[in-house]
């Protein structure tokens, strides 16, 4: 099954999160994105629905394991494009949004080229 962008994005943002807060709710997942209440409810429910995520009864949100492979497959396409890019000199703010958009459409094989060269070819710059 091939999985929406969109859903791509949710579930990297419920891991940042959760990361971040060591728990997530859905009203966290509306000001990270600055979505509202409705459209994150709507899209909470498919990712339940189709096995990426589970909501305790107080509405507390985990990944499952399905749900959490994929956010650390865009969580981690997300920081090493965005380094790639600031290290080419792309102002951070514009690195991550361009990473952003570049993490959902780069192949695989795409990727796992660019990743190894820059870890090969590293200079030093600031974390994403």
């Amino acid at each position: 099954m091939k999985i929406l962008e969109a859903a791509e994005n949710y579930l990297e943002v419920i891991l940042m999160e959760n990361e971040k807060h060591g728990q997530v709710r859905s009203i966290d997942i509306c000001n990270s994105l600055n979505y509202s209440k409705p459209t994150v409810s709507v899209m909470m429910k498919q990712l339940r629905e189709n096995g990426y995520i589970e909501m305790s009864p107080a509405g507390y949100i985990t990944l499952t394991d399905k749900g959490s492979s994929i956010a650390e497959k865009m969580y981690e396409r997300h920081m090493v494009l965005g380094k790639v890019l600031i290290a080419l000199g792309v102002d951070k703010e514009t690195a991550l949004k361009d990473a952003c958009k570049i993490e959902h459409a780069i192949s695989s094989k795409s990727f796992e080229a660019i990743k190894e060269y820059y870890y090969k070819n590293k200079v030093d710059t600031p974390p994403a």
